[in-house]
């Protein structure tokens, strides 16, 4: 999908995509879906690859390719109808709300494209605990690109999330990476 480049980048560009991240991470953990749903740009594509086991001779062929099947492949307007749903009450899956929690580590800068557009990635763990002994925990790669907006500060324009495990044991996928 990207272009694999070592990047030294500046720190306070590190440290300003990282603490954005984590503020990410704090607006999914405490259910505040508008505001994060406000940090994707208008033409993003958030997407998740289906995973499969390959042998050692078809490796690069794991994931499924963008037009294949994917867990997510939501544009701007479709992730807009998901967080519409899991405000509106009546989700069925997360009713009572699940608890999560995003952590994210391993912030790379990989490419800067423009002045304004960066190739990040960054490894997460998300946890969730939902009901009495419903327990799920994912982990994963997510490839961001990120563009900079005048007025809105950081927008992802495009996110795929790579999942390391390829069956999804959960009863359901109603979380956002």
């Amino acid at each position: 999908m990207f272009r694999s480049k070592i990047l030294q980048p500046d720190p306070v560009l590190q440290i300003g995509i990282e603490q954005y991240y984590y503020h990410e991470a704090e607006l999914l953990d405490n259910h505040e879906y508008s505001r994060w749903f406000d940090l994707f740009a208008t033409d993003t594509h958030y997407w998740m690859p289906s995973q499969a086991n390959r042998l050692f001779r078809d490796r690069g062929t794991e994931a499924s390719v963008e037009g294949e099947f994917g867990l997510f492949d939501d544009t701007k307007t479709t992730l807009g109808w998901r967080v519409k749903q899991l405000n509106s009450m009546t989700h069925w899956a997360e009713n009572p709300r699940s608890r999560t929690r995003h952590l994210i580590s391993n912030v790379r800068i990989k490419t800067i494209l423009e002045d304004d557009e960066y190739e990040v990635w960054s490894n997460f763990i998300c946890y969730r605990n939902r009901l009495q002994d419903e327990v799920d925990i994912w982990a994963g790669e997510r490839q961001d690109l990120l563009c900079a907006d005048a007025e809105q500060g950081w927008l992802i324009k495009k996110r795929k999330i790579i999942l390391d495990q390829n069956v999804v044991l959960s009863k359901n996928l109603s979380v956002f990476f």
